[in-house]
């Protein structure tokens, strides 16, 4: 039976609750966790949220599904796939899938728990729930040890990848294309729940997120928006400019300013920016698309990054299914335009994405939803022991190839602090 929420002053729970939670969500096959780690972000982070559910629970499988009403609408919570991209243009993959994560899949969830300023919501089938997690043993763990990821594309490959996208830019086929390349080790025993802590305190995310699928698990600690609606308001924050922190406030400054002036990130950020705008064109009211923050610089843990902000109101009658059509992949994971480049992904990239470069979040029964964009994220397979993650940099003709090498393994440096380990050579 359900029941009324349970409503609990987070003053009465211990300082552990989180933790504590999130192993008790984890022992259920379909498990969503959404974190904003208390950063501040332009129009807010992620909601605080923990949703479970039994492996026969209600699921949407495809974006068609996700438009539909039902006379109870519910709270759904799930992923979407880059491979997405296949059922909405006519494109496909044939690269290696480690992981093998279905396209799409949300659930509603039996149990669900929301973090509100002073108090927790238990929602759901609240019997008990609460003496449960207070109750659940935390296992005690040591820190991974991953001795060794390899790379599915080599260094060598990688830099001379670079080199032909740019002559493809220089040929007219692209202005700019997101390549990525996969680290990857196998036969790894990984205690997702601990390592996804361990993940939020080396690399804290306001669009941080923790996912099991049945054996498949995402850890995630993305910085970036992809879409949110908010009513008749939708909203995009790409992000395109990374530059590493200063190790003093002096340097700190001058790197953050060095980001602000680069031509060729600006430029980057740009190009997205007027891709994004014209994807909210395709569902929004003609002449409500603006953009109310271009350029914008914000810290992180390891990085500066650049983020502009693209807003627009929705056309009446606009769904979920026709929102992510018009928008999906998002296109700081992709390039410009985004269909060709998306062809040049897959001649170029030796892995498929699945969940990296898709989405996680939730869509509220009233149609409000959030979605971020699966980067900075370790994938790993308990039934096969396969361990994954992916990093990337948007490629253009100014592209220096050494250097977007360097910035792929910069925005790794966090991932590979959690495991331990280094990048070895194929």
């Amino acid at each position: 039976m359900i029941s009324s929420p349970l409503v609990i002053p987070l003053a009465d729970l211990p300082a552990d609750f989180r933790v504590r939670a999130l192993h008790w969500g984890a022992q259920f096959p379909l498990c969503t966790y959404f974190e904003h780690n208390d950063l501040t972000y332009p129009q807010g982070p992620f909601r605080r949220l923990l949703a479970v559910a039994p492996a026969e629970a209600t699921t949407v499988d495809s974006l068609a599904e996700l438009g539909c009403t039902t006379a109870a609408p519910a709270l759904r919570c799930g992923f979407i796939s880059y491979d997405v991209k296949n059922d909405i243009e006519a494109l496909s993959s044939q690269n290696f899938n480690g992981m093998d994560w279905p396209e799409l899949s949300f659930f509603v969830p039996q149990i669900w728990l929301i973090w509100q300023s002073e108090t927790i919501e238990i929602h759901g089938l609240t019997a008990n729930v609460l003496n449960q997690i207070l109750a659940y043993p935390i296992p005690v763990s040591s820190a991974p040890q991953v001795p060794v990821l390899r790379p599915r594309m080599g260094r060598a490959d990688y830099l001379r990848a670079v080199e032909a996208i740019r002559t493809d830019i220089l040929n007219g086929e692209v202005y700019e294309l997101n390549l990525c390349q996969e680290f990857y080790a196998e036969n790894v025993a990984l205690p997702p729940v601990d390592t996804f802590w361990r993940l939020m305190a080396a690399s804290p995310a306001p669009f941080a997120g923790f996912v099991r699928w049945h054996d498949q698990f995402l850890l995630c600690a993305s910085p970036e928006r992809f879409l949110a609606r908010q009513g008749s308001r939708i909203r995009s924050q790409p992000i395109k400019g990374t530059i590493r922190r200063g190790s003093t406030p002096a340097e700190d400054a001058q790197q953050r300013e060095q980001l602000l002036n680069d031509e060729k990130e600006r430029a980057e950020n740009l190009m997205i920016v007027d891709l994004v705008r014209n994807d909210l064109a395709r569902v929004a009211q003609t002449g409500t698309v603006r953009v109310p923050e271009l350029f914008g610089l914000y810290p992180f843990r390891h990085l500066w990054q650049m983020i502009s902000t693209v807003e627009a109101e929705l056309a009446a009658g606009t769904g979920l299914p026709e929102i992510l059509r018009a928008t999906f992949p998002m296109g700081s994971m992709t390039g410009a335009p985004k269909i060709r480049a998306m062809q040049l992904i897959e001649h170029y990239e030796c892995t498929r994405r699945g969940l990296y470069s898709g989405s996680i979040g939730y869509v509220w029964p009233n149609g409000d939803f959030d979605f971020n964009v699966v980067i900075r994220s370790l994938q790993y397979r308990q039934d096969t022991g396969y361990l994954s993650f992916e990093v990337g940099s948007a490629i253009t003709y100014d592209s220096d190839p050494e250097r977007e090498y360097e910035e792929c393994l910069l925005k790794a440096k966090a991932l590979l602090e959690v495991l331990n380990s280094v990048i070895g050579e194929l």
